[in-house]
């Protein structure tokens, strides 16, 4: 489930921002460490990732580096100080996606997360599209695969026999195979597959 991660050592602050959040209907969850998240994350942990950049023990940009470190693309969204700027303008060329100034704005807040939200699972529907992609790939045979990359280069069936040395109703057969694994209809569409999934 998509959720937002508010990691704060301060749970009045933790409190009153897991508020805000649910009352406009924004799933949360409140961590009181960086530890306690870390221990937590899994690949499979979805959603955005709100971070107080100063916290008692492994700090927020220390959180932010180990989990890059293990293959985290959480949306991250540093909460800073004034005096912290710096820091969250380096995290930012690291792949952080955002920082927000306090005091801040609560509506611009929300804002910002619902879009980093949107783009978490935007970015998992589309790896979760291409694994669909690769796992229909890897059910063709040799002889398909070779069939699929001379339909999507645009050769006519006569073509493609003549370059494998097979019959043209091999080429069909092998071109129906290829259209009915990848569940299309048309060499139009599996192109239009592929490409997608890059």
């Amino acid at each position: 489930m998509t959720t937002l991660h508010i990691v704060d050592d301060d749970e009045a602050i933790r409190d009153a921002l897991g508020w805000l959040f649910q009352s406009r209907s924004v799933p949360v969850a409140g961590w009181a460490s960086a530890r306690e998240f870390l221990d937590a994350w899994t690949a499979e942990t979805a959603g955005c990732l709100l971070l107080d950049i100063r916290m008692e023990g492994m700090s927020g940009l220390e959180l932010f580096d180990r989990l890059r470190a293990q293959g985290c693309r959480l949306p991250v969204i540093f909460l800073t100080g004034h005096g912290d700027v710096p820091s969250a303008v380096s995290a930012l060329k690291k792949g952080a996606r955002d920082f927000v100034e306090k005091p801040f704005n609560d509506n611009d807040l929300v804002d910002r997360v619902i879009e980093a939200l949107a783009f978490d699972a935007e970015q998992r529907a589309r790896e979760a599209g291409q694994a669909g992609v690769a796992a229909r790939i890897a059910s063709l045979t040799q002889r398909e695969r070779q069939v699929m990359e001379l339909v999507v280069a645009g050769r006519l069936n006569k073509v493609i026999a003549d370059e494998l040395g097979i019959s043209m109703r091999t080429v069909e057969v092998h071109r129906s195979h290829v259209f009915e694994k990848m569940r299309v209809k048309t060499a139009v569409e599996l192109t239009r597959l592929l490409t997608s999934a890059g």
